[in-house]
């Protein structure tokens, strides 16, 4: 599955993803990003799960109904354990990424938007 870490998400979480034998892309890696829009299209375009801190996303994807490849926002979690969230998320909702859901995840909870809803 291939990834891309919003700027927002620590930079670190990219290694432990490529470890874990992901294909991950950080975003704070790449020119200056032109927004959100043109993140969520970038991640579309390479086939991306998104995985960002930022609702703004889920607003794009659901009320103003921009495809994507999966989202995964992270809520409240310390920033190096992002990367282990990540690769927990991604082998556990692997199906309903690919089917384009959006994954809202806490150390508590995992909130999740099937693609057709």
């Amino acid at each position: 599955m291939k990834v891309l870490l919003d700027t927002c998400v620590w930079g670190g979480a990219a290694e432990v993803l490529r470890r874990a034998g992901y294909d991950a892309s950080w975003v704070g890696e790449m020119p200056p990003d032109h927004g959100d829009a043109a993140i969520l299209q970038l991640a579309l375009d390479e086939n991306r799960v998104l995985v960002t801190l930022d609702k703004d996303f889920g607003e794009l994807a659901i009320v103003q109904n921009q495809p994507h490849s999966g989202i995964v926002r992270l809520v409240g979690l310390p920033g190096r354990d992002k990367g282990r969230y990540c690769v927990a998320i991604l082998e556990r909702y692997a199906d309903e990424l690919s089917a384009g859901a959006i994954l809202t995840v806490s150390s508590t909870r995992v909130r999740i938007r099937l693609g057709d809803q």
